[in-house]
């Protein structure tokens, strides 16, 4: 079972995301593309948010691997340091 820490974490990256993609749906427009833009404007605009929604998942995906990673580093760090005490004392 996850600790505390573990699902603390998750529930900021989670809620980060959402808001970054919030940010992004809503951002405006700047007016020179506003008016170069043709009907098709808003089916251009979805298929830019799912493209940057792919991109994101991948980004975050990989983010969440690299922690798993140093944190197991991590742990095996702390599990020799603690030997090397319990020998030492």
């Amino acid at each position: 079972m996850r600790g505390f820490r573990s699902n603390f974490i998750l529930l900021l990256i989670v809620y980060f995301a959402g808001f970054a993609t919030a940010i992004y749906t809503l951002a405006p427009v700047p007016d020179s593309e506003a008016l170069n833009q043709s009907e098709h404007s808003f089916a251009q605009s979805v298929l830019k948010s799912d493209e940057f929604a792919q991109n994101f998942n991948v980004q975050l995906h990989r983010c969440v691997e690299f922690i798993k990673e140093k944190g197991c580093e991590a742990g095996e760090f702390i599990k020799e340091k603690i030997n090397e005490h319990k020998e030492n004392s």
